[in-house]
């Protein structure tokens, strides 16, 4: 048998070589290209969407969800002074209208998906003595609201207008409330710490921000429905999005029966499509 020349060997391994180039050229064609969905997603979510970004992303191995949290007016602001986030999450339909309405949103992808009420919380051991809406008009009560800019704080204003309004309370009740606020916070997610640390005796929150890992921190005292607030949760698509066919598929994750379960474990009231 004649040996192999040291030309023949260098042709054989030169082929061997280019072989696996191309092998992994394709394989690296084959692999599925990562895309990235940012969504910028009101603070009262955070728990619920980060959980549903998890579950979305187990779902979708090619698709890493980028979950921005903040109060929906501060989300509004950066989105007009412009940052391009895929989707936006807002509290409150006031602050999608006003990007539908400057051409900033898909405006047909634009619905209300989520329905939510306020609750009033004290700390679980109480020291103020708290135990219905009357008893935040005594003075020295300290109370935390929201800004009346971002969503919690501008329904907790409402509700405290029905309040006054009826005369079992009146406007005086309203002013002594007011008069005890010693906090206005931006988002509702740094409102329940200011409790558990000892700062304040009772807020005014979201009644789904009373998660089940607050139970042992905080109680809710629920507030009667002729007083409450229903607040609406809008979602849509941005209309420079370039990721709107995966944005489509998350927000119809969301609104699927994986999203909604989520939803409803953390105290929201999912709207069903088409409603």
């Amino acid at each position: 048998m004649k040996a192999s020349t040291p030309a023949t060997f260098v042709a054989v391994s030169i082929l061997i070589v280019a072989g696996l180039l191309v092998a992994g050229c394709t394989t690296a064609q084959e692999a599925p290209e990562q895309t990235t969905l940012t969504v910028f997603t009101a603070a009262s979510l955070t728990g619920a969407f980060t959980d549903i970004g998890k579950a979305y992303e187990a779902q979708n191995a090619n698709v890493k969800v980028d979950l921005v949290f903040d109060g929906s007016q501060a989300l509004r602001t950066q989105i007009e002074q412009g940052a391009s986030p895929d989707i936006f999450v807002s509290a409150s339909t006031k602050h999608m209208q006003a990007l539908q309405d400057a051409g900033i949103m898909d405006n047909d992808t634009v619905a209300v998906f989520l329905g939510n009420s306020m609750a009033l919380i004290v700390p679980v051991d109480n020291p103020a003595g708290i135990t219905g809406l009357a008893d935040l008009a005594k003075p020295g009560t300290k109370i935390v609201i929201g800004t009346k800019d971002v969503p919690f704080g501008a329904y907790t204003r409402q509700v405290l207008d029905k309040l006054a309004a009826d005369p079992a309370y009146g406007e005086a009740y309203r002013e002594a409330v007011m008069e005890n606020v010693i906090s206005e916070e931006t988002a509702v997610s740094s409102v329940v710490p200011k409790l558990t640390l000892g700062e304040a005796d009772a807020a005014f929150v979201y009644k789904s921000d009373v998660s089940k890992g607050d139970l042992d921190k905080v109680t809710r005292i629920e507030i009667p429905a002729e007083y409450n607030v229903m607040a609406t949760y809008p979602l849509g698509i941005l209309a420079e999005s370039s990721q709107k066919a995966e944005a489509e598929s998350f927000i119809a994750f969301v609104r699927g029966p994986d999203g909604s379960a989520i939803l409803t474990e953390y105290g929201f009231d999912p709207v069903p499509a088409g409603t």
